[in-house]
């Protein structure tokens, strides 16, 4: 499959879709600047030696305690590791991947703190097919997908398990037959990675697109019917729907006439005396529009 380019803040549905589908994503380059520059922010705000949140700080009511520069990496490390307690069965391949993206294109607007290396590896990822056991069940919210979200990033460091081709292993194991390095995280990078809502976007995604796979069945489905039932595609003239100005109606109609474009079998009865064909045929535009 094409591999997706994403330009944060630019990736259209389609494209997201298509990820969801199991396409690889990486960030456009010239996202990766804005990467870099943050990283670098980071560092002067530790030079600086004062405290910042997230950065120097514990978390939450820790806030007011000060980590010492030498335990900064540790401190990100550690609020992965006691985040990571969802439960449940694994969620679908597919949302995680799209959760994966979704975080890649917000690391790539460069106002995170993360390292180049975090970016790419996530990107790795993606390409590489390893995806992260996530349990369907965890914390889910405005302030942070923080459990979904702690699963992704223990694969990312090396623990927990992954998925590569339908078969869970240890995520050392299946980075090291990638020749993928596990990252270690730098000052914010934890908290960068945890923080945001990237599962319940994958999650509301996915209901979409089930959603969009229903509606085209019914479309094709009804099409079919009409044509089962030697129905006429007079109901679905464009005046009609223009008159009443409903946009859904009118591009249900509009879908239908091409779907019935050319059928012979509608062709075969179109001087039959029949006056008109069962209303849940001749509605299927006002129906499936609304």
């Amino acid at each position: 499959m094409t591999t997706i380019i994403m330009q944060p803040g630019q990736v259209s549905l389609k494209d997201w879709r298509t990820i969801y589908e199991g396409a690889p994503a990486v960030l456009h380059e010239d996202a990766l600047p804005a990467v870099i520059a943050s990283e670098q922010a980071v560092q002067r705000i530790i030079a600086r030696n004062k405290p910042v949140y997230g950065i120097n700080t514990g978390f939450g009511k820790l806030a007011n305690v000060r980590i010492p520069d030498d335990q900064l990496a540790q401190l990100q490390h550690n609020i992965v590791i006691s985040h990571a307690a969802g439960v449940g069965e694994p969620a679908p391949v597919n949302v995680i991947r799209l959760m994966m993206a979704l975080k890649l294109a917000s690391l790539g607007h460069g106002a995170s703190g993360v390292k180049l290396e975090t970016v790419k590896l996530l990107e790795a990822f993606l390409n590489e097919g390893i995806t992260p056991v996530v349990p369907e069940k965890g914390s889910v919210g405005a302030s942070g997908d923080l459990a979904p979200l702690s699963h992704m990033t223990m694969a990312l460091i090396g623990l927990g398990d992954v998925l590569v081709d339908g078969k869970q292993m240890p995520a050392a194991d299946a980075m090291a037959k990638a020749s993928l390095t596990p990252l270690s995280l730098g000052p914010k990078e934890g908290l960068a990675l945890l923080n945001g809502t990237q599962y319940s976007t994958a999650q509301a995604l996915a209901g979409l697109f089930a959603a969009q796979h229903g509606f085209a069945s019914a479309l094709i489905t009804g099409a079919m019917s009409t044509d089962a039932a030697k129905g006429s595609t007079a109901p679905m003239d464009p005046r009609i729907h223009a008159l009443r100005g409903h946009q859904g109606q009118i591009t249900v109609a509009a879908a239908l006439r091409e779907l019935l474009e050319g059928s012979t079998i509608r062709d075969s009865h179109l001087q039959c005396e029949k006056v008109q064909d069962p209303y849940c045929l001749r509605c299927q535009p006002q129906v499936m529009g609304a």
